[in-house]
């Protein structure tokens, strides 16, 4: 398989090693829809499901937005509950072109595990899908401590210091509606770069230079110096995933992102 991982993967990677990674489904919906549910349904086999708002998230607030990142040991206790462990490769997917697996694949990679997004999602899968859960012993994973060098907080994101890149439709990124937020618009200073604008019809990344073109539009050319912010910390990883995919580096998640930001209501808004 080698050392080095890409956040990103297709079918015919997995299809060329067999047996050598777990494969995550971790469909989530904004609107309170089950991703549970839609595993039972019918998921790729072998898939085990991880829950974004029990293993993924820590408790909700207006001062930590919607989905904080969890202890360290809650996110631990899912891997090892999923039959994950510490040298375990992770493939995950949605339905939403990744910008849900997203989340487990950088909370995964940040933590230095081996970890990629499946390009395409549970579409790209050829086969059919099935609703036997596989069985899987329990896992041996170690909790580890968030990278701060990777996170930024709501000073930083607003500082001015950074390109801070809101992955946000543009449709919440200029307020014209926020179904969920208590305001709409965006952190002053902040530019746009939908993490769905990163995809084609299918839900796969688009050609190399589309997407660079869509980064560099909006004055980014390198995500060291850049924080990547979303409703809640959970398709903002898509864009540092899709960045560093590109060999553009590394920047930060602001995981508060407007669901937090949105509270603070002494801080200005556009």
């Amino acid at each position: 398989m080698g050392e080095e991982l890409k956040p990103f993967v297709d079918w015919s990677w997995c299809a060329d090693n067999p047996g050598k990674f777990v494969l995550a489904d971790s469909r989530w919906y904004l609107d309170g829809s089950s991703g549970r549910d839609a595993y039972q349904r019918g998921h790729v086999p072998g898939a085990v499901f991880v829950d974004l708002d029990e293993w993924l998230s820590g408790p909700a607030s207006p001062e930590a937005g919607r989905n904080p990142l969890p202890d360290p040991e809650v996110f631990a206790q899912g891997m090892r509950e999923a039959g994950i462990s510490d040298s375990d490769t992770v493939i995950a997917y949605d339905d939403a072109g990744g910008v849900i697996a997203a989340r487990l694949v950088w909370m995964l990679r940040s933590t230095g595990h081996h970890a990629a997004i499946l390009d395409g999602g549970i579409g790209s899968y050829p086969g059919d899908r099935t609703t036997e859960t596989p069985l899987r012993q329990t896992g041996s994973f170690t909790a580890q401590a968030w990278p701060s060098h990777l996170l930024a907080d709501i000073s930083e994101a607003s500082s001015g210091a950074f390109i801070t890149v809101d992955a946000r439709n543009r449709d919440r990124f200029e307020g014209r509606q926020d179904p969920i937020d208590p305001r709409s618009g965006h952190i002053p200073g902040a530019v746009n770069v939908p993490c769905r604008g990163n995809l084609d019809y299918s839900g796969q990344l688009l050609p190399e230079v589309h997407i660079r073109a869509n980064f560099e539009r909006a004055g980014v050319v390198t995500a060291n110096s850049a924080i990547s912010y979303c409703g809640s910390g959970v398709t903002a990883c898509h864009n540092l995933l899709t960045m560093e995919q590109l060999g553009m580096g590394q920047g930060k998640l602001f995981v508060g992102g407007w669901s937090q930001y949105g509270h603070a209501t002494e801080r200005p808004v556009l």
